[in-house]
C-alpha cells in the first residue's frame, strides 16, 4: 500500500512588518521603524498649533475653490494672478485641505508624509549601496539634521522637491546596476515632477544622475548615450510641461503669471526665480521680462528686501516675508526697520536673516547655515576621497564606487550653487545639502570601518575623520555660549575619547581590541550626532521651535551680549492674529494698527488675522457692507498688495484683486486694465493704504509703479466711503475707519469717472 506524503507549499511565507528580511540583521527593521516613529514625531509635533504661511496659504485656499485656480497656483480664488513659483508643490497642500477642509495642519500634514517618505527612500538607497548599517547610520544623521527637522515642519516648496530627488537617484540607482532604460525613465519623470516644486533647482541634479549612469551601467558606451538622451527629453517634456500649458493658453483666459512684466512663464522661471538669484555674479535678469525680487547672491543682498514698514501700528506697516509664514506652531515675519512691526515686538536680529553671515561665498561655513545643516561637512568630505580613491582601478560598474560619486556629485553641485547664489534667510533650500551629508556619513562610516578592521594605514582615515567632525561640532556649538554650555565641552571629551579608543584598539594591539574598537565607533557616532541632535530637539522647546525658513534651534548669535537668536523667537513671531507674539514681548497696545503687534495687522486693523484665523470685527465690517453691495461685480473690493488682500481669502475665501502681485511691482493690473475693470462694473470698490502705493511687503509699490497710478487714480476718481456706513467710527480723514491707526481708506469707483 502507498503512502502518500504531504508537503507544505513552497510559496512565500508572510513576514511580520516588524521582522527584518532574512539577509539583514535581526534588528535592522526594528531599528528603521523607530527611526520613522522618531521622524513622524519630530515632523508632526505640535502640528494642532500650525498656522498659516503667509503667502503660499492663500493660494491653497484659492486652489480649493476651483479647479482652475488648482492647476494655474493661482493666489487669488478671482483667479486674477498667479503665485511667483510654480504651483507643483501645493497641488499636495490644496488635495489634504479639500479632504480635510482648509485648516493649518491639513497643509502641513502632506510635508510631514513627505518627510517619512524621503527617510525610506534614503534608507532603500543607502541599504542598496553600502549595506543595511550604513543606511540605518544614514537615516539617523538625516533625521537628527536640524534643517531636516524644520523643513518637513514648513509648508513650502522642499519637502516635495527632496522627495523627488531623492525617488530620482533611486530610480537611476536601478538604471545603472541593471543598465534598463525604464527606471532612466522614470528618474527623468521625477526630476521633471522636482521642477514642478522648485523650478531650475531640481536640474542641478543632473550631473550626479547622469555621471552615475554614464560611467557605471552595465551596457555599451552608444547605448548608455541613448538611453540618456531618452530620459533627457523626458525631463525636459515634464519640466516644460506646466510653463508650455500656460504659454498656449490665451491670456484672458488665465491668470497673470507674477513676478513678470511680460506675463510669461519662462520668463518667471528663468529670469525671475533663477537669473535674479546670481546678480553678484554680474548676472541680469533685465532682458527676460521679469521683475527684478532679489539681489545679492555671492556678494549680499539688499534692495526690494528691505521693507517699509512704518511701527507703532500706525502705518502700513507691510514689512513681511512671504516665506515667513508656517512651519508647524510657527509665523515668520520679516521687515525692514528694526521697530517695523510696531510696538511691543522685539527687533529683528540681521545676524541670521538676509544679511549677517548668509552672504557671500563662504555663506555654506556660516554659523547660521552651518549650524543648521553643516554638522557633518567633515566626515562627509574625508567619506568622498576615501570612497572615490581607495575604489581606484576597480571594474568601471563598481557600485560601491558609483555610490560616492553620486552623493559626491549631488553634495559638490548643490554647494557651489547656494554659495554663488542668494539664500536670504532661506534655511529650508539646505535640504538638499542634507541629503547627500546624511549618506555620505552612513556609507563613509562603513567604509572607513571596514578599512580601519583591516589595518594598515588606512586604518588612521577613521580616527582621523572622527576628531575632525568632532573638533568642528565643538566649534559650531561653541558659537552659542548661552545654548547648551556644556554642549561644546561634551562633543570635544567624547570625540578625545573615541579617537582613543580607536587609536588603542587597532587591530593586533590588544586581545580585546574588538570590543574596544566596537566601543570606539559607538562613542564617534555619538559624538558626531550629538551637537546636530541636540538641535533637533528642540522642536520640544517652545522657546526655539522652528521658523516658517525651516531652523530649528538657536540659528545666530548676538556676539554683543553672548546670547544667542532662536530660530523663530529671532523674528518674533505672530501668533494668531494680533495680539500675543511668540518669543517676545508683546502686548495688546496696537489695536486698529495695519502694522501692529501679530498676524498682518493689530486686533481690530484691517490687515491683521483675527483670532483662530478668521477677520477682525472691523475687517468683517468692511467684508459684509462690500460683499452687500457687490452686485454683479467680479471682485468685492481690490487693494493695494496681497498681503492686505490676504485675511480675506485665507478666512473666507473672499474674491479680492490684489495689486502688483508679490513685489508690488508687476504691471498688473495696468492703470488702463483696471480703469476697465471699473467701467465694466468689475470692481467697484477699492481699500486703499495710507500712502501712495505703499502696499508692496518690499518697498516696491511707490515711484512710478502700476500700483502707485492706480492708487493716484482712485484717490482722484472715485469716494471715500464713511467708516460709519459699514458700521466703523468716522475720522478727521473721511473714509478712515477706527481713526487714522488704521490707515486705510474704502473708496467707491462708478463707471464713467
Amino acid at each position: 500500500m502507498a503512502t502518500t506524503v504531504l508537503t507544505p507549499p513552497t510559496g512565500a511565507v508572510r513576514r511580520a512588518p516588524w521582522r527584518s528580511p532574512a539577509d539583514q540583521p535581526a534588528y535592522a527593521r526594528p531599528a528603521l521603524l523607530v527611526i520613522i516613529v522618531l521622524a513622524a514625531v519630530l515632523y508632526a509635533w505640535g502640528i494642532d498649533h500650525s498656522q498659516y504661511h503667509t503667502f503660499y496659504a492663500n493660494a491653497v485656499r484659492s486652489m480649493t475653490e476651483s479647479w482652475k485656480a488648482f492647476f494655474y497656483g493661482s493666489f487669488d480664488p478671482g483667479n486674477s494672478i498667479t503665485l511667483d513659483k510654480l504651483p507643483g508643490f501645493l497641488w499636495p497642500q490644496a488635495l489634504s485641505a479639500r479632504i480635510f477642509g482648509f485648516h493649518p495642519w491639513a497643509l502641513i500634514l502632506p510635508q510631514v508624509l513627505e518627510g517619512v517618505a524621503s527617510l525610506l527612500v534614503l534608507h532603500r538607497l543607502v541599504r542598496r549601496w553600502a549595506g543595511v548599517n550604513a543606511a540605518l547610520i544614514a537615516c539617523t544623521a538625516f533625521l537628527l539634521t536640524p534643517v531636516a527637522v524644520g523643513l518637513f515642519r514648513t509648508a513650502v516648496e522642499d519637502p516635495a522637491f527632496t522627495l523627488c530627488l531623492l525617488l530620482a537617484a533611486e530610480a537611476t540607482q536601478r538604471a545603472a546596476r541593471d543598465g534598463r532604460p525604464g527606471p532612466l525613465v522614470l528618474a527623468g519623470v521625477w526630476v521633471g515632477l522636482g521642477f514642478q516644486a522648485k523650478m531650475l533647482e531640481a536640474w542641478a541634479v543632473l550631473p550626479a544622475l547622469t555621471l552615475v549612469y554614464l560611467l557605471s551601467a552595465p551596457i555599451t558606451l552608444r547605448r548608455r548615450l541613448a538611453h540618456l538622451g531618452v530620459s533627457a527629453v523626458v525631463t525636459t517634456a515634464v519640466s516644460a510641461s506646466w510653463m508650455l500649458a500656460v504659454t498656449l493658453t490665451p491670456a484672458k483666459d488665465r491668470p497673470y503669471v507674477d513676478g513678470t512684466t511680460n506675463n510669461s512663464a519662462f520668463s518667471m522661471v528663468v529670469g525671475y526665480n533663477f537669473l535674479n538669484r546670481f546678480s553678484s555674479l554680474g548676472i541680469s535678469a533685465a532682458s527676460t521680462g521679469s521683475v527684478s525680487a532679489t539681489q545679492g547672491g555671492g556678494g549680499g543682498r539688499g534692495g526690494p528686501w528691505q521693507g517699509t514698514g512704518l511701527g507703532q501700528g500706525a502705518g502700513p506697516g507691510q514689512g513681511a516675508d512671504r516665506t515667513g509664514g508656517t512651519g508647524v506652531g510657527a509665523q515668520y515675519r520679516r521687515t525692514g526697520t528694526r521697530d517695523a512691526l510696531g510696538a511691543g515686538t522685539n527687533a529683528v536680529h540681521r545676524t541670521g536673516g538676509r544679511g549677517g553671515d548668509q552672504n557671500g561665498w563662504s555663506k555654506m561655513f556660516g554659523t547660521s547655515l552651518a549650524s543648521q545643516t553643516g554638522w557633518l561637512y567633515p566626515i562627509a568630505a574625508v567619506a568622498v576621497v576615501c570612497g572615490l580613491l581607495w575604489r581606484r582601478g576597480r571594474p568601471r560598474t563598481d557600485r560601491t564606487r558609483s555610490g560616492f560619486l553620486l552623493w559626491g556629485t549631488w553634495l559638490t553641485t548643490y554647494f557651489l550653487v547656494f554659495s554663488a547664489g542668494s539664500v536670504a534667510g532661506h534655511t529650508y533650500y539646505m535640504g538638499v545639502i542634507a541629503v547627500p551629508l546624511a549618506a555620505l556619513t552612513g556609507g563613509g562610516v562603513a567604509l572607513l570601518w571596514r578599512a580601519y578592521r583591516a589595518g594598515g594605514r588606512r586604518a588612521w582615515a577613521l580616527p582621523g575623520a572622527v576628531a575632525a567632525t568632532a573638533a568642528w561640532s565643538a566649534y559650531l556649538a561653541g558659537q552659542f555660549p548661552s545654548f547648551l554650555p556644556w554642549l561644546a565641552p561634551a562633543v570635544g571629551v567624547l570625540g578625545l575619547g573615541s579617537v582613543v579608543l580607536l587609536v588603542w584598539a587597532r587591530p593586533g594591539r590588544t586581545p580585546s581590541g574588538g570590543r574596544l574598537a566596537l566601543a570606539g565607533l559607538a562613542a564617534s557616532l555619538t559624538a558626531v550626532l550629538l551637537a546636530p541632535s541636540a538641535w533637533a530637539v528642540q522642536v520640544f522647546n517652545p522657546s526655539y521651535s522652528s521658523s516658517g525658513m525651516g531652523a530649528v534651534g538657536p540659528s545666530a548669535t548676538n556676539r554683543g551680549h553672548g546670547s544667542v537668536i532662536s530660530a523663530a523667537g529671532r523674528t518674533g513671531r505672530p501668533a494668531w492674529g494680533g495680539g500675543a507674539t511668540r518669543g517676545t514681548r508683546a502686548t495688546r497696545g496696537g489695536t486698529g494698527g495695519f502694522g501692529g503687534v501679530g498676524g498682518f495687522g493689530g486686533v481690530g486693523g484691517f490687515g491683521g488675522i483675527g483670532v483662530e484665523g478668521g477677520l477682525t470685527a472691523t475687517q468683517r465690517e468692511v467684508l459684509d457692507y462690500t460683499t452687500a453691495h457687490q452686485g454683479s461685480a467680479a471682485y468685492v473690493f481690490a487693494t493695494t498688495s496681497w498681503n492686505g488682500a490676504s485675511p480675506y481669502i485665507l478666512a473666507t475665501g473672499a474674491h479680492v484683486l490684489p495689486l502688483g502681485g508679490f513685489s508690488g511691482r508687476v504691471p498688473f493690473p495696468t492703470e488702463a486694465q483696471f480703469r476697465e475693470l471699473v467701467d465694466t462694473g468689475k470692481v467697484r470698490y477699492v481699500l486703499l493704504d495710507a500712502g501712495r502705493g505703499t502696499g508692496a511687503p518690499f518697498g516696491g509699490g511707490g515711484g512710478t509703479t502700476a500700483t502707485a497710478r492706480i492708487t493716484d487714480w482712485v484717490r482722484s476718481a472715485c469716494t471715500p466711503v464713511p467708516a460709519s456706513a459699514y458700521g466703523g467710527a468716522d475720522s478727521a480723514a473721511p473714509g478712515t475707519a477706527g481713526g487714522a491707526a488704521a490707515a486705510q481708506t474704502l473708496y467707491r469707483c462708478t463707471p464713467g469717472h
